[in-house]
């Protein structure tokens, strides 16, 4: 039997903390900045937490 290989498109969009969140980049951060308010683009900053009823997907595919 093979070994499982990572998905390397998400391996390189998401992380798993140690206690077992999935982190990642947040969304809106990329373009059309001048019409976002800067409180907004504050907080857009920070890492963003994966919802725990997708972070399974994403843990089963980011497996090392």
């Amino acid at each position: 039997m093979s070994k499982i290989k990572t998905h390397k498109a998400s391996s390189k969009r998401f992380g798993v903390t140690g206690t077992g969140k999935v982190k990642m980049n947040r969304q809106n951060r990329r373009h059309k900045l001048g019409q976002k308010s800067a409180k907004r683009k504050m907080s857009l900053r920070g890492t963003g937490y994966m919802s725990e009823s997708h972070a399974p997907t994403v843990r089963h595919l980011i497996q090392k």
